[in-house]
């Protein structure tokens, strides 16, 4: 195996469950943010979505597993917020853990696709005069 790319190229994680819900590097980057802010609403503003999507992206990880990812915490002087779990942890340590895996087992290709495709702007399509 090749060493990891040093292309800008990158691939990219998704697991897609049999019941058609996903898991990627969107809702591991709200995981994340949550973990830094403790609330969902200040992780969706990070990532510039509305207090409802992140909710919604929470609610669909929460049942996409046997145990929360991420639970609510009471109290506090402003009231209470969000922790991600330690399922929820260790469900982000596992997923950075498999993209590693991955860049690594396709180094090589990706430095062959980096080596061979077109890095300038494409050119304009002829036109009728030329």
């Amino acid at each position: 195996m090749g060493s990891p790319s040093k292309s800008d190229l990158k691939p990219i994680l998704r697991i897609d469950f049999p019941n058609k819900e996903r898991l990627g590097r969107g809702k591991m980057q709200l995981l994340e943010h949550i973990r830094a802010t403790g609330s969902i609403s200040a992780a969706g503003r990070a990532m510039d979505m509305s207090y409802r999507r992140a909710w919604l992206l929470v609610s669909a990880m929460n049942n996409m597993f046997s145990q929360p990812v991420v639970g609510s915490q009471r109290g506090g002087k402003q009231g209470g917020g969000a922790v991600v779990t330690a399922f929820g942890e260790e469900l982000l340590k596992r997923f950075r853990i498999m993209e590693k895996k991955i860049e690594t087992a396709v180094a090589e290709e990706i430095n062959w696709l980096d080596a061979n495709r077109t890095k300038d702007e494409p050119s304009p399509p002829p036109t009728d005069d030329q």
